[in-house]
C-alpha cells in the first residue's frame, strides 16, 4: 500500500512538472513566444533653437503624414553637436550652421548621403516698443537710451556668432561691449528682448515675428547670411523615419512652411 502511494505521488509529480514547462514555455525558451509591444520611441530632432516656430509646424505634419512621433531639441548648434560627438541619442541635426554638419560629417557622426541645405539665416535687430526703444540700423544701437544689447553666444551660437561678425564689420563690436548680454542660444536672446530685460537685440529672423518685439533687417553687408544644414545621425535606430523627416523639410511643403517663418527660398542662395 505504502509502495502504491508513493508510485502515485511521483505520477502526479512529474505531471505537475510537465504542466509548468508547458504553460512556463514563453518565458524559459524567449524564442518560442513575441514579446509584448512596447510603445514606439519618438524620432528624435536636435534643431537649432532659430527653427522653434518653423520646425513645431514641419512636426505636426510630419506627424500627420507618418503617424510616427516627433520630439525635437532646440538649443544651439554648437551643443547640439557636442551631444551628438558625446552619443546622445539624436535620430537627426537640424543645424543654424553648415560647417558644424561638415565636421560631423568628417568624423563619420552623421549619413553622409542624408547631408542638405534646408534653409537660409538671416539676421534681424529687434526691438523692445515696451521699454520705449526702436532702433533702424546698426548704428542705432549705440543711442544712450539702448542700455543692453543682447545676442546670443558667439561661442556656441551661430546667429551669435554672425551677429559678432556683423557688428565687427560695422566698427560696433568694441564701442558696445558694455552694452552686451549674452543669449545661450537665439530663442533665449529674442526672451531678453521680448521681457524688456535687453532693449535691442540681434536675433533670426524666423523667431522676430512676435507681438512683444518689432524687428528691421541687418544689413547683409555686414554678415555672410547662415548656410543651415541637415543631417540623419549615423547609427539611428530609427532610420527611414529619419529620412522621412529630412525628405519633409526638404520637400515643397516643408520649404513652404519655411518661407513662413522668414526663410528665404532656397534657390536665393
Amino acid at each position: 500500500m505504502k509502495t502504491r502511494r508513493l508510485v502515485v505521488l511521483a505520477v502526479a509529480a512529474v505531471v505537475a512538472l510537465s504542466g509548468c514547462q508547458s504553460g512556463g514555455g514563453g518565458e524559459r525558451n524567449p524564442g518560442s513566444a513575441s514579446k509584448p509591444a512596447g510603445p514606439e520611441r519618438s524620432l528624435t530632432v536636435g534643431a537649432a533653437a532659430d527653427l522653434h516656430f518653423a520646425f513645431t509646424e514641419i512636426g505636426r505634419l510630419y506627424e500627420k503624414k507618418t503617424n510616427h512621433k516627433v520630439t525635437f531639441s532646440f538649443g544651439s548648434t554648437g551643443n547640439l553637436s557636442k551631444q551628438i560627438e558625446n552619443g546622445a541619442p539624436l535620430d537627426v541635426l537640424a543645424a543654424a550652421d553648415s560647417r558644424y554638419v561638415q565636421d560631423l560629417d568628417a568624423k563619420g557622426l552623421v549619413v553622409s548621403k542624408t547631408v542638405h541645405v534646408y534653409a537660409l539665416g538671416k539676421l534681424v535687430i529687434a526691438s523692445s516698443p515696451a521699454s520705449g526703444v526702436q532702433v533702424a540700423d546698426l548704428q542705432g544701437l549705440l543711442a544712450p537710451q539702448v542700455k543692453q544689447v543682447a545676442i546670443a553666444n558667439p561661442a556656441h551660437a551661430p546667429y551669435g556668432a554672425a551677429a559678432r561678425e556683423a557688428l565687427q564689420n560695422a566698427g560696433l563690436w568694441d564701442k558696445l561691449q558694455p552694452k552686451l548680454v549674452f543669449g545661450e542660444d537665439i530663442r533665449q536672446t529674442l526672451q531678453f528682448v521680448q521681457s524688456g530685460n535687453a532693449d535691442a537685440g540681434l536675433v533670426a529672423s524666423s523667431v522676430s515675428r512676435v507681438p512683444e518685439v518689432t524687428s528691421v533687417p541687418v544689413d547683409e553687408r555686414y554678415y555672410h547670411p547662415l548656410r543651415q544644414s541637415m543631417a540623419v545621425v549615423r547609427g539611428t535606430p530609427l532610420l527611414d523615419q529619419a529620412e522621412q523627416f529630412v525628405a519633409l523639410v526638404m520637400s515643397p511643403e516643408g520649404q513652404q512652411i519655411m518661407r513662413k517663418y522668414g526663410y528665404p527660398p532656397l534657390d536665393t542662395r
